[in-house]
């Protein structure tokens, strides 16, 4: 968490930074190193309900637009950030979130959620599901070019982030198990940014654990970070 703070504070796309968390062992790191933490309740359930947790404290009353990066995604791409931000303060969308360009190798990958974007930008769909879903063969180049990889960061305005936690749990939520369906079966529209390249993964097991603290050690030893 303390390493999404730095790589967020240092890519200079917010005006304040705020790690919310449900565990008191991540909030005392989160002091020790002069980062700001909000302790949230640990009912809630999605990353999204947490931060608009935060995002409905005084002291944030003032913030027009909420982002929201994943803390399992600690190498979120600036561009992608930027991007679902514009989506939101350019181009009108209630949300904004980002994917990167992928090929079929992520279409067999259940923990690789892909999107399908309408010619205007909004999402019309996330799955775990190989979507678009190639029927003929002959197309699969044209089908190839339309494989984007979902990221995890979503900007809203604050009213949109408010309704979408005001909802129930969507059943197309509850089977995918991706929150947006809940936003996008409500009717609240997401923009897609897209960038070239996804970020560099999630850490989720232990084995991601150890190739992300190379990768810390890497980038911050190139002054990359």
């Amino acid at each position: 968490m303390v390493r999404v703070w730095e790589r967020v504070c240092a890519l200079g796309l917010a005006d304040q930074v705020v790690v919310a968390t449900e565990s008191r062992e991540v909030l005392n790191v989160l002091n020790a190193h002069g980062a700001i933490g909000v302790l949230t309740s640990d009912q809630h359930p999605s990353g999204t309900d947490r931060v608009a947790e935060v995002a409905r404290r005084p002291e944030y009353a003032g913030c027009d637009i909420v982002v929201n990066v994943q803390g399992d995604e600690p190498f979120m791409r600036g561009d992608a950030m930027a991007g679902a931000i514009a989506m939101v303060r350019d181009h009108g969308f209630d949300l904004g979130t980002a994917a990167g360009r992928r090929g079929s190798e992520i279409m067999s990958d259940p923990n690789c959620v892909k999107v399908v974007r309408a010619d205007d930008g909004r999402a019309l769909y996330f799955s775990r599901a190989p979507i678009p879903f190639l029927r003929d063969e002959s197309d699969r180049p044209s089908r190839d070019a339309l494989v984007l990889q979902h990221m995890g960061i979503y900007a809203a305005r604050r009213e949109a982030l408010a309704r979408w936690v005001s909802l129930p749990p969507h059943p197309l939520e509850l089977v995918e198990k991706l929150e947006q369906l809940r936003a996008l079966a409500a009717g609240l529209a997401m923009g897609v940014a897209i960038v070239d390249a996804p970020s560099w993964g999630e850490v989720n097991t232990e084995e991601d654990l150890v190739r992300a603290n190379a990768h810390w050690a890497q980038t911050t030893a190139a002054g990359t970070a």
